[in-house]
């Protein structure tokens, strides 16, 4: 159900849930001070209690009161962007209750540039905020995604379509050399310059044993929908009926109903990406072919893309 801003504030200090959105994807919204709140986040996603969550926060004071023994890099970082789509992970205050970082000692952070989330955050003070959709599911970028998982039960504060659409880039500052564990629309370029510092870039990682680890999207099947998703390296000259396909390097073809071309904007795909996956699935096609994309160039959006779409093809 679709509610005011004051009632988001409302439920948020009286231990509920809501549906909130940022420039990324829409959030599940908790006080992140909430035990039971923060549970019904987990039980609601159906989501598994060793995968940390993201503190969102409306200000750098606001995560000062959630960290300590911040370094330099942090408020760089902050100041260079913030509010933004990068969450940082640094050494969390031990009044952050356990149940947040997965039992960790470190907290993942972030402020959102969006002016719904800032208002609300100042508000209602900073919230732990998953993606709003079932655990593993592909994450909701509108209104219309959280009602195909959740009904009309949860509320909702309707911010329109996000206009990133790929959750935010995880960069770890706890490690040797800052390291990112999710890509996302801020590149390892980016931050290495403006930190003045090398950083190490993402690299895919396989987690054979059940242990905790530091950020989230990484340790579990993600952002899948029914169909079957696949790379394809061309495209074929006969298309199958069942089967949609997603392509970057060519413009539609005439009367291929089921192919969408990007022509290279890759961050027009990255917005519309779950969007895709979950009309895929409306429409009741068997699969999803997408061309593979090109070697990394300067386009920040491409890791971001093949992570997201590589575990969505179970790669």
């Amino acid at each position: 159900m679709i509610i005011d801003f004051q009632s988001a504030v409302e439920l948020i200090k009286k231990g509920d849930v809501i549906a909130f959105p940022t420039e990324t994807v829409y959030g599940l919204g908790a006080d992140a001070n909430n035990i039971l709140a923060i549970k019904k986040t987990y039980e609601l996603k159906g989501r598994p209690s060793d995968n940390p969550l993201i503190v969102h926060v409306s200000s750098v004071s606001q995560a000062e009161d959630i960290t300590r023994n911040l370094p330099e890099s942090f408020y760089k970082l902050a100041e260079s962007f913030w509010p933004g789509p990068l969450t940082l992970i640094v050494e969390k205050n031990p009044s952050v209750p356990d149940i947040v970082t997965g039992g960790l000692s470190t907290v993942a952070v972030r402020m959102p540039n969006h002016p719904l989330a800032l208002k609300l955050i100042t508000q209602s003070g900073p919230l732990t905020a998953p993606s709003a959709n079932k655990s593993g599911k592909p994450s909701p970028t509108k209104p219309e995604h959280i009602w195909q998982d959740y009904g009309d039960v949860l509320p909702v504060l309707d911010g329109g379509s996000t206009t990133i659409g790929l959750e935010s880039t995880i960069l770890d500052l706890t490690s040797e050399l800052p390291e990112i564990l999710r890509p996302g629309a801020i590149s390892n370029i980016e931050l290495s310059e403006a930190l003045g510092e090398k950083i190490r870039p993402f690299q895919e990682k396989k987690f054979n044993e059940p242990k905790p680890v530091k950020s989230p999207g990484t340790k579990y099947t993600h952002y899948k929908p029914d169909a079957e998703v696949k790379w394809i390296r061309k495209i074929p000259k006969s298309l199958e009926i069942k089967a949609l396909y997603i392509v970057h390097s060519q413009k539609k073809l005439p009367n291929a109903k089921n192919l969408i071309s990007y022509g290279g904007n890759f961050k027009a795909l990255a917005k519309d990406l779950y969007d895709i996956f979950r009309s895929a699935d409306h429409q009741q096609y068997e699969k999803i072919y997408i061309e593979e994309l090109p070697e990394q160039q300067k386009d920040t959006m491409i890791s971001a893309l093949n992570n997201r779409i590589s575990k969505a093809c179970n790669e």
